[in-house]
């Protein structure tokens, strides 16, 4: 939900990240009054808006509160965040918990839709209506998609949309499917709805589902789930990969009637992780890095595949999978994955080993021809079919750097090095290219690629001299490397051959005649070397950049670069 829509919640519908809206209709009835909570932009006759309160996040929850004439409603979205636990954490759904406070007798329903714009096409949409004691199911689909296909706004195509809920002891579920103005005005009118959920879907039908919550004398929740299933998840050099759950609950009515079933667990695990995440970041830099750090963690969680072979759902061959977004979809792309690790290194670093697995495989099978590390594994996500005619997007020392980085930032958080020297011929042969091209470096892209190649950049250079550090760290017999890495920054900063003639700041390129001290970078290549305690730079270059930045920070920030 874009932040400028929250004022008006009960008339805004929600987006996918690319921007298209997705229906999701909320509303609650009480005592025979219906009212929108979320995402009805034209209601049906009679329906009022619900005040909004209140609009909070924090890790793993995102809670608006309303107030319905005089019973206060909380609609609770809550994605799991679980590293360590595999099944919770691949399971792609979320919980919806619809929460009335503050009644006295009151006599409440709630009621929730969706439609076919969850996946990600209108028109040849196949669903069917599993009704249980249990659980009671919608699912969407494409029919006739093919697999591993999305539309323009980049949403799969191939899977299915999983809507569901389930009635408790003192709650009574209804259903239907249909046209939304005939759906939502029954709920309005009645408070139910007429359980007439196997017909046809016809374009832009809903599917809904209702509770009746009956009396409230204080409070009362009810629970859903919503989310897209893929039955193959990622295609791996031509193989199929599934979600790492379908190996305990295979198939989207299993996988979503335990997703139910682990709301508990689920929630307890998560409040405990928002509460340590914020008091974490709180005590290193504040509320403002909090609330940066707290947001981050669902866009990190929520892009992450976990995955295993489909053919056997083998759980001790797992991999990880991310896609590319808001540019051009690429798999598992090496600066990507980069600026990623942050988070998995303090919450679970195997999550950095799973993501380079896929990579690493690739490269040792030799289909690779540059000597550099690739840029990614696949154009289109989920199609990690490699570059085998060695066309990807050419960034040589930043790739290169990049997984060397990664590779030392994994073996110190997990303490285990038995991974890495698995593949050390293939490291020492990164760690040779950057000896042979990491300080005079030709005209080449950085990730800040918007800006075009140029020779000599700084942010590279410092990328390369920590990466040979991070090499020489990784194995005994490699202090040379480590001895280059330091001379490398000896030259860029001691020697000056990155600074400004005043040594206030880095340059953008070197050396300072390329553009007379005017330009400068945000050297983040830096951060790793401190990180990881390689001390590949003196302490001095450090406090250089935190004395220039606020000389050139603007109203959102400090620039990429000059």
């Amino acid at each position: 939900m874009p932040g400028s829509f929250v004022s008006n919640l009960p008339a805004s519908k929600p987006q996918f990240w690319a921007g298209q809206d997705l229906t999701l209709g909320i509303m609650a009835r009480v005592n025979g009054q219906a009212f929108s909570l979320l995402g009805l932009p034209s209601p049906p006759g009679g329906v009022r808006e619900a005040s909004i309160l209140n609009a909070e996040y924090t890790a793993t929850h995102t809670v608006f509160s309303l107030l319905a004439g005089t019973v206060s409603i909380k609609l609770d979205f809550l994605s799991p965040v679980s590293p360590t636990n595999y099944v919770r954490q691949s399971l792609p759904f979320s919980y919806l918990t619809i929460t009335a406070a503050n009644a006295t007798g009151d006599d409440i329903q709630v009621y929730v839709d969706l439609d076919e714009t969850w996946t990600g096409q209108s028109g040849s949409t196949g669903s069917t209506f599993s009704p249980s004691d249990a659980t009671s199911i919608f699912r969407l689909m494409v029919e006739g998609a093919e697999t591993y296909t999305q539309n323009a706004m980049d949403q799969a195509l191939w899977g299915e949309v999983v809507f569901a809920s389930r009635a408790s002891n003192s709650t009574t579920l209804t259903a239907q499917s249909g046209d939304p103005a005939s759906v939502r005005g029954l709920f309005a009118s009645n408070g139910t709805l007429s359980g007439s959920a196997t017909v046809t879907y016809g374009a832009g039908d809903v599917v809904a589902i209702a509770q009746d919550l009956g009396s409230v004398a204080s409070a009362a929740s009810v629970t859903y789930a919503i989310g897209y299933t893929r039955d193959a998840a990622v295609n791996y050099l031509g193989n199929a990969r599934a979600s790492y759950y379908t190996a305990t609950y295979n198939g989207s009515i299993a996988a979503v009637d335990h997703f139910l079933d682990d709301y508990a667990d689920a929630e307890a695990e998560a409040s405990a992780m928002d509460s340590d995440i914020d008091s974490r970041a709180t005590s290193a830099a504040g509320a403002n890095y909090s609330d940066i750090v707290t947001l981050s963690v669902r866009q990190a969680y929520g892009a992450a595949d976990l995955t295993i072979p489909a053919n056997t759902l083998d759980t001790n061959d797992v991999t990880l999978f991310l896609k590319e977004i808001s540019s051009d979809g690429n798999v598992n792309t090496v600066d990507v994955i980069y600026p990623t690790f942050p988070i998995f290194y303090v919450m679970d670093p195997e999550y950095i080993r799973l993501v380079l697995e896929p990579v690493v495989q690739y490269l040792e099978m030799g289909r690779w021809p540059q000597p550099w590390t690739i840029h990614d594994i696949g154009s289109s996500y989920p199609n990690a079919i490699g570059h085998d005619n060695g066309q990807a997007e050419q960034q040589p020392i930043e790739e290169t750097g990049n997984i060397l980085i990664l590779a030392y930032a994994y073996t110190k958080a997990s303490g285990s090095s038995t991974w890495v020297n698995s593949h050390r011929s293939l490291f020492q042969s990164y760690a040779d290219y950057l000896v042979n091209n990491g300080l005079n470096i030709v005209s080449q892209l950085s990730t800040d690629d918007g800006a075009g190649a140029l020779p000599n950049q700084t942010n590279l250079a410092i990328k390369a001299a920590v990466g040979l550090t991070a090499f020489g760290a990784l194995f005994e017999d490699a202090d040379n490397y480590t001895a280059i890495g330091k001379r490398y920054a000896t030259l860029l900063y001691n020697n000056s051959l990155a600074t400004d003639e005043a040594k206030t700041h880095f340059l953008l390129q070197y050396p300072e005649e390329l553009n007379n001290g005017s330009t400068y970078s945000t050297t983040f290549n830096l951060y790793p070397d401190f990180l990881l305690g390689l001390n590949t730079f003196p302490k001095e270059a450090f406090d250089m950049q935190s004395a220039y930045y606020p000389t050139v920070r603007a109203e959102a920030g400090v620039p990429l670069d000059s």
